[in-house]
C-alpha cells in the first residue's frame, strides 16, 4: 500500500475518540470522507447519528453510510478516511435481524485493509472492551472476544495507537507527528 498510513484510535466508551479524530482530519489532505458504520436502529442511535452529524458538518467530510461489507467499498478518490466505528461495523458483520451470529473476524479485518489501500490516510475508530469483570450473555462475550481479537490485529497493522483517556491521547505505538 504506498503512501498509505494507519491511525488506530481506541479508549473507552465518550472519551473524546470522534473529536479528537475530526481534529485529526483537519490537518490531513482532502478529499475526505467519514465512513459511518452506526446502523440507526431506535432514539438513542438515531440522536448519536445526529449529534455526530453536528459535530462534523463544515469540516469538509464527505459521509459514506456503511454498515457492512468494507470489501465491497470503492471511494471516488484516494485521500482521508476516518471509519467511525469498528465496534458498530462488527456488532452488524456478526448479528443478523434474528439475533444469530457468526465469527466477523476475516471481514472486518479485510474491510479494513480494502479501505486502507484505497487512503492515503486511514483513521480507525474502535473501543476498549474486556476490561471489566461483569458477566455477560453468550452473544455479548462471543462480540467482546471477537472485537478483541480485531483491536489487536488492526494495532498490530496500524502506524500509529492512541489511546484517549479522558480526552487525552496516549501514544501506544508510532510517531504520529510522522503522518501530520
Amino acid at each position: 500500500m504506498p503512501n498509505s498510513r494507519m491511525i488506530l484510535l481506541t479508549g473507552g466508551s465518550a472519551c473524546g475518540k470522534s473529536s479528537y479524530a475530526e481534529e485529526l482530519c483537519q490537518k490531513l489532505s482532502f478529499p475526505r470522507y467519514y465512513i459511518a458504520a452506526m446502523r440507526p436502529f431506535g432514539d438513542d442511535s438515531e440522536e448519536k447519528i445526529a449529534r455526530h452529524r453536528v459535530l462534523r458538518s463544515g469540516k469538509g467530510f464527505e459521509t459514506i453510510e456503511r454498515y457492512t461489507d468494507l470489501q465491497g467499498l470503492t471511494l471516488p478518490k484516494r485521500g482521508t478516511v476516518l471509519l467511525e466505528c469498528i465496534c458498530n461495523l462488527t456488532a452488524n458483520e456478526m448479528f443478523d435481524e434474528d439475533g444469530v451470529w457468526a465469527d466477523p473476524y476475516e471481514m472486518v479485518v479485510a474491510g479494513v485493509k480494502a479501505l486502507r489501500s484505497q487512503s492515503d490516510t486511514l483513521i480507525v475508530i474502535t473501543n476498549e472492551v474486556g476490561t471489566d469483570s461483569r458477566a455477560y450473555d453468550p452473544g455479548t462475550k462471543a462480540y467482546m472476544d471477537v472485537l478483541g481479537r480485531i483491536n489487536r490485529a488492526l494495532a498490530q497493522q496500524a502506524d500509529v495507537v492512541r489511546e484517549l483517556v479522558c480526552g487525552i491521547p496516549l501514544t501506544l505505538k508510532g510517531n504520529l507527528e510522522e503522518i501530520v
